[in-house]
């Protein structure tokens, strides 16, 4: 993982991963350096990952007071329990539906639980931060945030795409990636990960886009895009456009195999 800041406010803790066929996928989780500083989802949870060690590079694990998780998937929850452990003093934000599914695989510790739905605020000492549903989700327990001091929006998984090389994945600043390119890899994105968009109620939906705190956000930062600057009106017209995107349809068996035939045999070792 590489870590970079973007504005005063937050560190990236960037990662991506190759997703055959598709790209490299972007595979973010961030540090909010707010007087209570909270951390954002907690990484892939693959063994040669050290998440706690990553955190470290940036901030006192011990200083951390809360660990934001955006929703439970496993690419968003690798470093969890280590974390919790690093960090005594941190209660995990999350929501009642998160914690029921988190408990299928490894029960969270209740007491330190801070149970937060859409529409509600929690205050992190020097600013508030406003959570909300993402437009965009694959998880029902999705809840993203607009910190209203440094005017970043923390999208969860909304917004997020491909992108053609791990380089670029693991970058800054997707504004170097071109509009129309971005705007196409989004809408794959989006299609694999939201495929309920083609059949939404248009004018429900985008009420749902409208009501996301993106139109005065200075910064948009998604976990599987590189940071976003600017781009809110970009992004909006994005999201407008994806019931209407290709569906994306996966390989088959019959592609599996071909893809198998094309790999090279491995010599076991003597």
């Amino acid at each position: 993982m590489r870590t970079f800041r973007v504005g005063d406010d937050v560190t990236v803790l960037s990662d991506a991963m190759e997703v055959p066929g598709i790209g490299f996928l972007p595979v973010n989780a961030f540090v909010l350096h707010a007087r209570e500083p909270v951390v954002v989802d907690t990484g892939l949870g693959l063994p040669d990952r050290d998440f706690v060690a990553t955190v470290s590079s940036v901030i006192d694990p011990a200083t951390v007071r809360w660990i934001w998780l955006t929703h439970p998937d496993r690419d968003h929850t690798g470093g969890i329990f280590a974390l919790l452990e690093a960090a005594p003093q941190a209660r995990l934000v999350t929501t009642f539906i998160a914690a029921g599914i988190m408990s299928t695989e490894k029960p969270l510790p209740m007491d330190r639980l801070y149970l937060l739905n859409p529409g509600q605020r929690l205050d992190v000492g020097d600013r508030t931060l406003h959570a909300f549903r993402p437009a965009l989700f694959d998880n029902p327990a999705t809840v993203g945030f607009f910190d209203d001091r440094s005017r970043t929006c923390f999208s969860s998984d909304c917004f997020g795409a491909p992108m053609p090389s791990e380089e670029i994945a693991s970058g800054p600043d997707v504004g170097e990636v071109p509009a129309e390119q971005l705007r196409g890899a989004q809408h794959v994105w989006a299609t694999i990960d939201s495929p309920w968009v083609h059949g939404v109620d248009r004018g429900r939906y985008m009420n749902s886009v409208n009501s996301m705190p993106i139109n005065d956000a200075h910064a948009i930062l998604s976990t599987h895009l590189p940071p976003a600057i600017g781009l809110s009106e970009q992004f909006t017209q994005m999201l407008a456009e994806a019931p209407d995107a290709d569906p994306f349809v996966g390989p088959d068996q019959k592609a599996l195999e071909h893809m198998l035939a094309s790999f090279e045999p491995v010599t076991a070792a003597t």
